[in-house]
């Protein structure tokens, strides 16, 4: 199953984006980047910091040991970040993603980190209201009100919303 979130920018959409906050989430942050980050970064690396996603992904990567040396050398944050992006970032497009962009975004955060910051907080609200909808149209498939097909079509239209609306906040 494809869905393109423009015309010249086809993505995979993963069958478990329609039953999963998490994933749902994980798609609009792939569907952002192929819609090209680098001329949005600060909105880009606002909405991984604001998806929370982060620090759990830079907590696992620790617990299983493949994070821990560079945790030890009190770099957690560049960590967080370096994690955090490849992780959301995993497969076609994570193969795109080199030290060389992990760095531009790193030194892109500290140098316009009051522009970043600002734009947290909108995001994290958005995420939430998000959330809030998901569930709303989770609660109805799960009540029989709607079918996994109409189901599916309004998981497409508010990943759809969520992608305009990052911008405009």
């Amino acid at each position: 199953m494809a869905t393109n979130a423009t015309p010249e920018a086809p993505t995979e959409v993963r069958v478990e984006i329609y039953d999963d906050y998490d994933s749902f989430l994980k798609q609009a942050i792939r569907e952002y980047y192929s819609r090209g980050w680098k001329s949005r970064r600060g909105n880009f690396i606002a909405l991984v910091i604001a998806s929370g996603q982060i620090v759990s992904m830079a907590a696992d990567s620790v617990k299983d040991g493949s994070g821990l040396k560079k945790a030890a050398f009190g770099a957690a944050g560049v960590v967080a970040l370096r994690f955090g992006l490849r992780y959301f970032l995993s497969g076609p497009v994570g193969l795109l993603l080199s030290a060389a962009v992990v760095a531009s975004a790193i030194g892109y955060l500290v140098k316009h980190q009051k522009e970043i910051t600002t734009k947290v907080g909108p995001y994290k609200t958005l995420i939430t209201d998000t959330r809030s909808k998901f569930e709303e149209i989770q609660g109805g498939y799960r009540a029989g009100r709607y079918d996994s097909a109409g189901r599916n079509l309004m998981v497409d239209g508010l990943l759809k919303r969520l992608l305009e609306q990052i911008d405009e906040v």
